[in-house]
């Protein structure tokens, strides 16, 4: 009994593919906290409690409370579906840890500026750092408690911003704000076609 070979059928594989976000921002702002939330994965972390060397470097006015800082970076894992996932690099927030700046940018799709109303002048160096590199972002009002809510048409004044970043309002202890947050920052980055009602 004779046998064919018969030819392959096509298939529907789909190729992986993974997107990286930035998480930046100043110090305490909340990045770690924010990758945390999202993250499926266990987030690495690479935290190292505060010591005496950074007293008089690191400002802690306003997170007077913080024990522990970034000192390379945050790492968490987004399915979006198969094949697609959100990679999430959370940034050290101190001026003496931004040589890892350039190394987590490469690759980016896009970045979460993360801004706490009491020390809005923190993100002020993220913002610049993106806008030069012509990195799309996003600021993320991160709604602390006890902290004042500003209208986020302020909060682009207070930054300069020239109307085109999306500006949001977030509280990143909660996982449905934080994915409206990452949902903003994609869209804006792939299209710009944004219609989200929150955008300012």
């Amino acid at each position: 009994m004779g046998s064919a070979a018969s030819d392959p059928g096509p298939t529907d594989v789909t190729p992986a593919m993974a997107i990286k976000i930035l998480i930046a921002g100043g110090f305490g702002v909340g990045k770690t906290t924010m990758v945390g939330t999202i993250s499926e994965i266990r987030p690495l972390h690479t935290e190292e409690l505060l010591s005496e060397q950074g007293v008089g470097v690191d400002d802690t006015s306003g997170v007077e409370l913080k024990t522990t800082t970034t000192v390379a970076l945050d790492f968490g894992r987004i399915t979006i579906r198969e094949g697609l996932w959100l990679y999430l690099f959370g940034t050290p927030g101190q001026d003496r840890f931004w040589f890892m700046w350039d190394e987590l940018a490469l690759g980016a799709l896009g970045a979460v500026v993360l801004a706490d109303t009491r020390r809005l002048q923190e993100c002020f160096p993220a913002v610049d750092y993106f806008e030069q590199r012509g990195l799309p972002f996003v600021v993320a009002v991160n709604c602390f408690d006890g902290a004042r809510r500003h209208d986020p048409v302020k909060v682009r004044r207070a930054l300069g911003l020239d109307g085109v970043a999306p500006i949001v309002l977030c509280d990143v202890r909660d996982r449905e704000s934080v994915k409206d947050v990452l949902t903003t920052l994609v869209t804006y980055a792939v299209g710009g076609a944004f219609e989200n009602p929150h955008h300012v």
